[in-house]
């Protein structure tokens, strides 16, 4: 098959950054008050959930400083719903695979498969929290805000969610994904509200990232404005995520996908596909295929959202730990995200389907873009023709001429 040639192109994203990560979170935790919120002797649980977040082991060490600093014995917990095959021994893996480990926070990484409950919403949604957690004298809540890759609303993920369902652990989680999408943005506020009317929550930690993993925004907040503040946070979250410079595609090679990546190994919000029963697809972007090489290591075998992608290779799906797939798409309810799609021996073989199947009399024609995943979109590459049309537009910078793509082996090679 003769594949379009491909341009190297550069986006330019709005570039927001904190310089010092570790000052930053001292100066907010002061701005509110956080050692007059703990006191001497007291334990306080630090959440940490299973994202890659930028800068996250300095950021969690900053925290359990200041709670150190105000007398209180810190101890970061494990609050990632069923990740980690949903066992106390594999979210700790899951931490210490992000940089999260005794040593670089300072305090101790503790986990717990146990959960308390701890009350009910006016809907009747039952709500659970980490029993190390809980057992403790306070918490503060630690979480990037970001678009959820399952609905969207005043509020997504962030904070609330944290609670819900990352210290819900695998109960928590399977209570909230029993809620149909459309509802899920309520239901998070009223589960964060019976963790805040119990007292034991005393302050949040939102961080905000830009388009480069970077960390553009860290805010401390009160229980009490934890709502709003977080409403605040989310708008600036969408004004910074990353898209692909197209609204419309013939095909998208990606090149790796994984939990570390999104929670949906691609973020939906990226490609424009949900594949959700009931949820209706996004008009925009629209990618008629959507191939994926790879699997990271730092998911652990977990290929949710594997399911979104048309076609895949063997050596991705050799990868898959399918007990912890299955177990995170039926937690969520998302099943159809597990679903394994096309399977071809390697990247070219792979690549060369999906063009196929779009019944092309010449695939030079098409209009695709190849990019390394949906985190990481300030450099890519795209068919010439697609080059042609964004080479005016501002934000965008040409970076090489046209040029083939190579496979040795069948391995896609690109730099």
């Amino acid at each position: 098959m003769e594949f379009p040639l491909f341009v190297k192109i550069r986006q330019r994203f709005p570039r927001r950054v904190v310089e010092d990560v570790p000052r930053k979170v001292r100066a907010e935790l002061e701005r509110i008050g956080l050692r007059g919120r703990v006191g001497p002797g007291q334990r306080v649980a630090i959440t940490a959930g299973s994202r890659g977040i930028k800068n996250i082991a300095a950021i969690l060490r900053a925290v359990a400083d200041e709670v150190r600093a105000a007398g209180a014995e810190p101890f970061v917990v494990a609050a990632m719903g069923s990740h980690g095959g949903g066992s106390a021994q594999g979210q700790k893996k899951v931490l210490a695979s992000l940089g999260i480990t005794e040593e670089s926070v300072g305090c101790p990484v503790l986990a717990a498969e146990e959960v308390v409950e701890i009350g009910r919403t006016a809907g009747g949604v039952r709500v659970f929290c980490d029993a190390l957690a809980w057992q403790a004298d306070g918490m503060v809540v630690v979480n990037r805000i970001k678009p959820h890759t399952t609905f969207h609303g005043p509020v997504e993920s962030g904070l609330l969610k944290m609670m819900a369902v990352g210290l819900g652990k695998a109960r928590g989680a399977s209570a909230f994904h029993r809620t149909k999408p459309a509802e899920m943005p309520r239901v998070l506020v009223e589960v964060g509200e019976v963790f805040l009317r119990a007292g034991k929550v005393v302050a949040g930690l939102g961080i905000v990232e830009n388009g480069y993993e970077e960390t553009a925004l860290i805010e401390a907040v009160v229980p009490e404005e934890m709502v709003a503040a977080e409403m605040r946070l989310l708008k600036e979250a969408y004004r910074l995520l990353p898209r692909l410079p197209a609204d419309e595609l013939d095909f998208l090679v990606v090149r790796e996908m994984g939990k570390n990546i999104s929670g949906t190994g691609m973020d939906v919000n990226v490609i424009g596909r949900m594949r959700m029963a009931g949820v209706p697809e996004p008009e925009r972007p629209f990618i008629a295929r959507i191939v994926v090489l790879d699997l990271t290591a730092e998911s652990h075998g977990n290929a949710t959202g594997i399911g979104l992608a048309d076609f895949t290779t063997a050596r991705l799906v050799e990868k898959m730990d399918r007990e912890a797939t299955y177990l995170n798409c039926i937690t969520s309810g998302n099943v159809q995200r597990a679903m394994i799609p096309i399977v071809m021996p390697d990247d070219q073989k792979a690549v060369e389907a999906a063009l196929r199947s779009l019944g092309a009399e010449d695939c030079r024609a098409l209009k695709g873009a190849i990019i390394k995943n949906t985190l990481e979109l300030e450099c890519l590459w795209v068919t010439e023709n697609l080059a042609h049309e964004l080479a005016s537009r501002e934000g965008v910078e040409i970076l090489t001429p046209p040029q083939k793509i190579e496979f040795i082996g069948g391995l896609l090679q690109l730099d």
